[in-house]
């Protein structure tokens, strides 16, 4: 049971109560959203450049290839819209492809990281004078009500497979209150990582320089410095798996050593045995049916698809 001065925190910050939740759970999990803070954020934009993390520059080379093809597709007169926008990166191709056909354009970057949105404000605006950017620090997950108050047809960016972090129940709730927002004629480009040889997928998840291992461990860093808590972070080891049945790869901290930690802010006492597990990430790959179901049952309709040569990757166009 919760003690007074947990409830108190927990009543005040959603985060700290699924840390909480998670970390009180057998077995224990964090939610994969703590990765991104500052640092995080700068980790990951390290682990797309990495020569094992194909997807990255799979995607890239898709939208380099059909960025005229999908925007055709999406229609005209477009407003940009990217959940989990990062620094904005490969959103470059289709504004730059967009600027060709419109003038002037509206991006919206929406993401939990105001210093990565920052940063893709600040670049955008030198490289492209003809787009406006608004950024909207947000979580997406919930829904983002300011969307419905944009005018105009909207092109919704959910790139870089980040969908595949959710389990498909909630990948489809937050698909549902992304498209309640959106009205007919408003278009969902949706980026997703196909299954494929563990061969392929674990080396990208499990770096040869360690950087996924430090952007893992980052998160129990980052409760160290906004909760106040203790962990010995080198005391845990980055551990990734396949697991073919629910068709993922699964990111975990290791402890290895039997330890304690205490998170101050929650006044919570954990401990841990040589070889157990905090569960930080699911990242899903999809076949074609397991696309077409989620969009269906959020609310879109699929109209068309574009892959790379080796189909190790695929760009979604689905219409409200």
């Amino acid at each position: 049971m919760a003690t007074s001065k947990q409830l108190q925190f927990l009543a005040n910050d959603a985060i700290a109560l699924e840390v909480f939740e998670g970390l009180s759970a057998t077995p224990k999990r964090l939610p994969s959203k703590l990765f991104y803070d500052h640092i995080g954020s700068a980790l990951f934009e390290q682990i797309t450049e990495l020569p094992e993390y194909y997807l990255t520059r799979t995607e890239r080379s898709i939208l380099e290839s059909f960025a005229g093809d999908i925007l055709q597709h999406a229609g005209t007169s477009l407003t940009l819209v990217e959940l989990g926008a990062g620094t904005a990166s490969k959103t470059c191709i289709l504004i730059e492809e967009l600027l060709r056909r419109q003038s002037r354009a509206l991006f919206y970057p929406i993401d939990v990281s105001p210093s990565a949105l920052q940063e893709a404000e600040a670049q955008l605006g030198r490289q492209f004078p003809g787009l406006r950017v608004n950024p909207i620090v947000a979580d997406y997950t919930g829904g983002v009500p300011a969307l419905s108050r944009i005018s105009g047809r909207k092109l919704v960016l959910y790139i870089g497979s980040s969908i595949g972090n959710f389990e498909p129940d909630e990948s489809v709730r937050i698909l549902r209150r992304i498209r309640r927002t959106l009205r007919a004629g408003d278009a969902l480009l949706l980026g997703a990582d196909f299954a494929k040889s563990p061969k392929i997928l674990l080396p990208a998840y499990d770096d040869s320089q360690g950087v996924t291992a430090r952007f893992n461990q980052n998160i129990l860093a980052r409760l160290n410095r906004e909760l106040d808590a203790d962990f010995a972070v080198d005391r845990f080891r980055h551990v990734a798996l396949w697991n073919r049945r629910q068709s993922r790869i699964e990111a975990h901290l290791e402890s290895t050593t039997s330890q304690t930690a205490f998170i101050s802010a929650l006044d919570l006492d954990l401990s841990f045995a040589p070889g157990e597990r905090i569960h930080t990430e699911n990242s899903y790959k999809y076949t074609d049916a397991m696309i077409e179901s989620i969009l269906r049952d959020s609310g879109f309709t699929l109209e068309h698809t574009w892959c790379d040569r080796k189909k190790w990757f695929g760009v979604h166009l689905a219409r409200v």
